[in-house]
C-alpha cells in the first residue's frame, strides 16, 4: 500500500540539507572543488591553499607574479565565483 504523502529521495535530501543549514557549506565546497575550472590550470598550479571562512575567500599562492595578477582581477574573480554559485557566497578575496 502506498502512502499519500510520499516524496522522492531528491526532495528528502533537499529538505534535510536545508534543515541542517548545510546549503551554504556545500556551495562553498563546490566552489573550491571547481577552482581549476574557474581560474585555469596556470593559476591553479601556483595555488597552494584555497579556503572560505566567513564568506571571505583565502588564496595562498607560491608565485608573486600570479598574486599581483589576481590582485588586479580580484573583483572580476569574485563576480565569476558568485555567478558560478548562483548567489553571493564570496564578499571578499584575500591573497597570501
Amino acid at each position: 500500500m502506498r502512502r499519500s504523502k510520499t516524496i522522492s529521495l531528491a526532495e528528502a535530501m533537499k529538505d534535510y540539507i536545508r534543515e541542517m543549514n548545510l546549503d551554504d557549506k556545500l556551495t562553498e565546497i563546490s566552489l573550491i572543488n571547481s577552482w581549476e575550472e574557474i581560474v585555469g590550470k596556470a593559476i591553479s598550479s601556483r595555488t597552494t591553499k584555497v579556503y572560505i571562512k566567513d564568506r571571505i575567500l583565502y588564496i595562498h599562492l607560491n608565485s608573486s607574479v600570479v598574486r599581483n595578477e589576481l590582485l588586479m582581477l580580484r573583483e572580476a574573480l569574485k563576480g565569476k565565483l558568485n555567478e558560478k554559485a548562483g548567489r553571493e557566497v564570496i564578499k571578499e578575496i584575500i591573497l597570501k
